[in-house]
């Protein structure tokens, strides 16, 4: 099979979360209660990093999901929040 052009690949976007105890499930269900299964699974939910600590994460959305990511973080109860988005790794550590 070929490998996709560019142009048709999707564009990520990379967030640097903060929060408590923050686990794969964790931040799963709370994005998955505010936008649902169709939503979690159109955003391209990715975990590139989660600290030992768990206090921090780093994970990447589909670059049309952003939005409805952050909102679902600010409407959890959850002490959980979005420090930072960028489109490349490198730009999260600035």
């Amino acid at each position: 099979m070929k490998p996709l052009k560019p142009s048709m690949r999707e564009n990520k976007r990379y967030l640097a979360i903060s929060g408590e105890s923050l686990s794969r499930d964790k931040i799963e269900g709370i994005i998955k209660e505010f936008i649902g299964i169709l939503g979690l699974a159109k955003s391209g939910l990715g975990f590139i990093k989660i600290d030992k600590d768990k206090s921090k994460a780093i994970i990447s959305v589909n670059r049309e999901a952003v939005n409805s990511i952050r909102a679902s973080f600010a409407a959890s109860p959850e002490d959980i929040s979005v420090k930072r988005v960028s489109g490349t790794l490198k730009g999260l550590d600035r």
